[in-house]
């Protein structure tokens, strides 16, 4: 079983990576942050909604209580995907990346203030690893690169609220069938984001093809797979070991940027990128690892 919810996690961590092919095409077009974010919701909800009915699954089988925490827990796919999406009108895809990946150490607040584990010395060390990996990756050291304001908030905003989805998604109506919680999810994040954007509403060009066609891959890549599979396979396995396999959305993000966008990522910037993944591994594994030493050395 942790086998399984290993690959499910990976692979729906990999999935969201390619966000930003989707989404950067979508603005290169002229669709608005609105536009793209309503048309993926409808068609994400369309999608799970469609598979749950085809599996015969009934919202029934889920107690109202967790209903209302499956739906709260699905806003935060929403959330995240406003706050991404907006932080790539203003900086290249990389950068947002790398401003999602401060979920590593957002994470270790969430635990401090929702189960009362405060933060160990390695995981200091990890922050650390983190904030270094950050100055280098944004490419802030070259002195050629400006980090617009408000790209820089959205795309904090966005670690804050992925960190949530990883930590809450994990904890909500785990027995129920993962098709129907990414369901409910969905519908969660299409709730919150019609009401943001109410106003873009009336503005989507419902019969534009090609308006669907990005929002069907935004929908897939971002807001089907990674809760489906997240829901499927973050139960099975812990917390710290789901954020550790979901590190792998950031090289999968920043290559894919690369090859397809033409983005420029300098060898500093890897550096910076390979540091944060460090931090995610010493974050996760390196507390057990220092136990394990101190133990050694008492017998």
């Amino acid at each position: 079983m942790k086998g399984k919810g290993i690959i499910l996690v990976f692979l729906g961590a990999a999935s969201f990576g390619f966000t930003p092919i989707f989404v950067k095409t979508g603005f290169q077009y002229g669709y608005s942050l609105g536009q793209l974010n309503i048309v993926q919701m409808l068609a994400a909800f369309v999608l799970l909604w469609g598979l749950s009915f085809w599996k015969g699954l009934r919202v029934k089988e889920i107690r109202r209580l967790d209903l209302v925490k499956v739906a709260v827990t699905g806003s935060t796919v929403g959330l995240t995907g406003i706050f991404y999406y907006g932080a790539m009108q203003y900086l290249p895809a990389s950068i947002a990346i790398i401003l999602l990946f401060q979920f590593v150490w957002i994470g270790m607040l969430y635990e401090w203030i929702f189960t009362k584990t405060p933060p160990e010395r390695i995981h200091l060390v990890s922050l650390i690893f983190t904030l270094t990996g950050v100055v280098l990756a944004s490419g802030l050291t070259d002195g050629g690169l400006e980090l617009h304001p408000v790209g820089l908030l959205l795309g904090l905003l966005s670690g804050f609220s992925y960190a949530g989805f990883i930590f809450f998604s994990g904890q909500v109506a785990v027995d129920s069938h993962p098709v129907l919680r990414s369901s409910l999810m969905v519908s969660g994040s299409l709730v919150l984001v019609l009401l943001i954007f109410i106003r873009d509403i009336p503005t989507v060009p419902v019969l534009d093809m090609r308006l669907w066609t990005i929002g069907v891959g935004i929908a897939l890549v971002g807001a089907v797979i990674p809760p489906l599979f997240f829901a499927g396979g973050a139960p099975l396995i812990s917390g710290r070991l789901a954020n550790v396999l979901s590190s792998v959305e950031l090289p999968v993000a920043i290559i894919s940027a690369m090859l397809i966008l033409s983005e420029t990522v300098t060898i500093v910037q890897w550096v910076g990128v390979f540091l944060i993944l460090a931090a995610i591994f010493i974050n996760e594994f390196g507390g057990k690892l220092v136990q394990r030493q101190q133990r050694r050395q008492v017998s």
